[in-house]
């Protein structure tokens, strides 16, 4: 039989990641393409002991509950963000989802019809992209430097196109792991209050802080070093949690603890929460309370710090971001150019003049060895011409063995041309 898929999902349906994550599950295959954390630091032995405590307490742990999230995990974040924080948000409104990926979703589904207009960064994460893609929105892509997102592009595009959302990253961008300065948060959530248009801020690399002893040389078109940035108040902080109506607020503890865990949230102006609950009771009727429960247990447990688990992946990961800009150093990678991310766990690379991200995988995959094509990454042209590199998922040894592979094919192609 011969079946007719809708044409927004053609894009999906051919995109290399597939291919790539076929490929990830060969002996010996070495992935830095995707979005996985480091699966040796998940707190494995304390979940057991939080899952053993779930389990015992009943049946009730395997039954249906709230459609919004299992209320003393939100009480949880409540608390956390206020005293972490200083932003005070109440427990009715927050929605715990499968992910963040389910929270961009939902807000999309809420809000974006068929060629409705909605603006992002640029580069931005793929699976904004991907979602964007299959709503049928009309994706406008704004330009930014080094303090983020420039205001006078943007303010350019939302006087032009009278977009309904602009989903922004300003703590860690995937992929480049940038961070907007203070300044610009504020110039830029004013310049959206200015013309009402809805913020979705993105805080799922938020926790993930690069920090060195050591300056890093930036091998960026400006040739400067610097050191790694503080974070700063989040648009949801300075539109005082939601109050404002400005900011809706996602993240998720899937790059923080586990992905398998499936938990993320949505904050934010109560309209707006209602309306994507009752789209999630449409989608799966809620996420699991199961994973909920076991979640809560383990950052309730006096045996679990979670500040100071958060402390030891942010040490891990700056010794992993050293290692591979070390890599980068070496002879095959001479001709790319790359900024040090502030945080997060990718590196966005710029190739040679004139070679193609997706055919440079197309070279790498027979070689083991998978990255992701910037394309997937951005809007427009700009992608074709960069990768992206995970440093947090592979071990020493594979992350060694990867970047000379890759380096490897991009000599070839360098050489051909």
């Amino acid at each position: 039989m011969q079946y007719s898929f809708a044409s927004r999902t053609a894009a999906m349906l051919a995109s290399p990641v597939r291919h790539i994550r076929e490929n990830a599950r060969r002996h010996s295959f070495i992935s830095l393409a995707e979005e996985l954390p480091a699966q040796e630091l998940f707190p494995v032995k304390l979940l057991e002991e939080a899952a053993h405590d779930v389990f015992g307490s009943g049946p009730d742990a395997l039954q249906y509950g709230e459609p919004e999230g299992y209320f003393p995990l939100r009480a949880w974040l409540a608390g956390e963000w206020e005293q972490r924080k200083g932003v005070r948000v109440p427990p009715g409104q927050i929605l715990l989802t499968t992910g963040s990926q389910q929270a961009i979703d939902l807000i999309i589904r809420l809000m974006v019809d068929e060629r409705d207009p909605v603006l992002v960064e640029n580069p931005t994460s793929p699976g904004c992209l991907q979602v964007l893609s299959m709503q049928g929105a009309q994706i406008v892509p704004v330009e930014s430097d080094g303090e983020g997102v420039i205001p006078d592009k943007l303010e350019a595009l939302v006087i032009r196109y009278r977009p309904k959302l602009f989903f922004a990253t300003p703590t860690f961008t995937n992929p480049t792991g940038s961070l907007w300065s203070a300044a610009r948060r504020q110039e830029i959530l004013d310049l959206c209050r200015h013309h009402e248009v809805l913020v979705v801020e993105d805080d799922s690399y938020g926790e993930l802080h690069l920090k060195q002893k050591n300056e890093f040389h930036d091998k960026s078109p400006h040739g400067q070093s610097r050191k790694f940035a503080e974070t700063y108040p989040s648009l949801f902080a300075l539109d005082h949690a939601g109050q404002g109506g400005q900011v809706l607020y996602i993240g998720s503890f899937n790059k923080t603890v586990a992905p398998a865990l499936r938990t993320g949230w949505a904050a934010g102006p109560a309209p707006l929460i209602e309306g994507m609950y009752a789209l999630k009771q449409l989608a799966d009727m809620q996420s699991s309370t199961m994973n909920q429960r076991l979640l809560f247990q383990l950052l309730t447990s006096s045996r679990f710090q979670w500040h100071e688990h958060l402390a030891m992946l942010n040490k891990e990961y700056s010794t992993r971001l050293q290692l591979i800009l070390e890599l980068l150093k070496r002879p095959f990678w001479k001709d790319v150019t790359y900024h040090i991310p502030s945080g997060g766990m990718y590196v966005w690379v710029q190739l040679p003049d004139g070679l193609d991200s997706a055919l440079l995988l197309k070279a790498a995959l027979p070689k083991g060895v998978a990255f992701m094509p910037g394309a997937l990454c951005a809007v427009g042209s700009e992608g074709a011409s960069h990768i992206r590199l995970n440093f947090s998922h592979p071990g020493r040894e594979q992350l060694l063995m990867g970047m000379n592979l890759i380096g490897e094919t991009i000599s070839e192609f360098t050489a051909r041309s």
